[in-house]
């Protein structure tokens, strides 16, 4: 048990060293695109409510800040794995049963955001530059193109997990009390 009142009756605490070595590449861009996110919605606050007179590209703009940050930031869940799963019966599954299901729900999930690679990418193909953003003269296809960036992030991320559970011999799901890095 950690004490945090010393000898002289004062409160005494140390916060552990910050490691930031195993954020991934597209962390620091989900970051960097929700500070900028949040610095036009500061913007907007600002010029309807202190000059008045507010901005309207900047609610059109924030939606898709939105968007980048959601796509951008589902990368982190898959790379590491840490998604929405139900481990529950894996417990009580015969060995072989459970490695299977969950080989098969890595081939799935990378099979899933593949797809989803394809599919966007036809959809932009199909909209072409036809299709404008509301306020801004810019094509809808920037805000596809960084869906799509997301959908190729996550397949890849969703690979180098499926390698890495296979090399181990057991995943997160066979497994609950591990993590993504044990050996």
């Amino acid at each position: 048990m950690p004490h945090v009142l010393g000898d002289d009756g004062e409160f005494h605490a140390q916060d552990e060293a910050v490691d930031l070595s195993g954020t991934t590449p597209e962390a620091w861009l989900a970051l960097g695109i929700f500070w900028t996110l949040g610095l036009v919605v500061f913007y907007q606050f600002f010029t309807r409510y202190v000059l008045n007179d507010s901005a309207s590209w900047t609610e059109e703009i924030a939606r898709y800040l939105l968007i980048a940050v959601v796509f951008i930031g589902a990368t982190i869940g898959v790379a590491k794995n840490n998604h929405i799963q139900v481990d529950f019966f894996y417990r009580f599954m015969p060995h072989r049963m459970a490695r299977t299901l969950a080989t098969a729900v890595d081939v799935l999930r990378i099979g899933f955001f593949a797809a989803a690679v394809v599919l966007t990418g036809m959809m932009m193909e199909k909209l072409g530059s036809n299709s404008r953003m509301t306020l801004i003269d810019l094509p809808m296809n920037y805000v596809y193109a960084v869906c799509l960036l997301g959908f190729a992030l996550m397949t890849f991320r969703a690979v180098v997990v499926t390698r890495r559970h296979w090399k181990r011999g057991y995943s997160v799901l066979e497994r609950p009390e591990s993590d993504i890095n044990d050996n």
